[in-house]
């Protein structure tokens, strides 16, 4: 496979919808370009979908995946209101999560036909960048059967935590939506929710794992480089 060039845009600190909007522009203006290369009689190389990779830091936030329940959500939208925590529904897989400052949220506006038509290898990396991430800092991270996201001490019943959540959308093989990545992030607002609707296993993040704060941005461009190895790809 050659090596996919991928725009990379650090959002910073975005109001999720902002993002989202953003998101949805970016995969239709690729759903259009595809649409027009399959009307067009000869392969017209200024015709040609365009990867993305996102980075960026929402303020306090719960989102809703689409096969999720809003019974998952242990507040009121009263005390959403008062507590200033936005609460949407969206279109991507997974359940209830949260996003907040100190979390990085990635996300890929990939073309997978550049890539692989299969969404679970796809999911499979997004998982690998968190874990050989986390492992520069001595975490060892890994898998749970039939839980999507990054976890430490998954086959120990009673000490499974989360420290990455994944949930995304593919349209045309145009992927959106992606992964949000405790760093230094305040673990308290998880106490109002059912993370990812999984009852009983606790989320967890760099700082809390490592017994100190991480540099943010360190992460940030660890995860750049390890999405480009995953990838096979070159942020540009």
């Amino acid at each position: 496979m050659d090596k996919q060039n991928v725009i990379f845009k650090d959002l910073g600190i975005i109001e999720y919808k902002a993002a989202w909007d953003y998101q949805e522009s970016l995969l239709q203006e690729n759903v259009k370009i595809k649409s027009e290369i399959r009307k067009s009689e000869t392969q017209a190389p200024e015709l040609k979908t365009q990867n993305y990779f996102l980075l960026c830091e929402h303020p306090p936030v719960y989102t809703l995946g689409k096969s999720g329940s809003k019974d998952n959500v242990l507040m009121t939208d009263d005390e959403l209101q008062a507590n200033d925590i936005a609460f949407f529904n969206t279109n991507r897989g997974g359940d209830i999560t949260f996003h907040g400052p100190q979390q990085i949220v990635g996300y890929p506006i990939l073309d997978l036909e550049n890539y692989y038509t299969d969404i679970g290898k796809y999911l499979r990396s997004l998982e690998e960048v968190i874990i050989l991430t986390i492992a520069e800092y001595g975490i060892k991270g890994g898998r749970s059967k039939g839980e999507t996201g990054v976890w430490i001490d998954a086959d120990i019943p009673g000490k499974e935590r989360k420290i990455c959540a994944i949930g995304v959308r593919c349209s045309r093989w145009i992927t959106m939506h992606g992964f949000a990545m405790n760093v230094n992030t305040d673990l308290s607002y998880f106490n109002n929710i059912i993370p990812c609707g999984i009852q009983n296993k606790e989320v967890t993040s760099v700082e809390k794992e490592i017994g100190a704060a991480a540099d943010y941005e360190e992460v940030k461009e660890k995860l750049k480089k390890n999405f480009e190895k995953v990838f096979n790809s070159a942020l540009i």
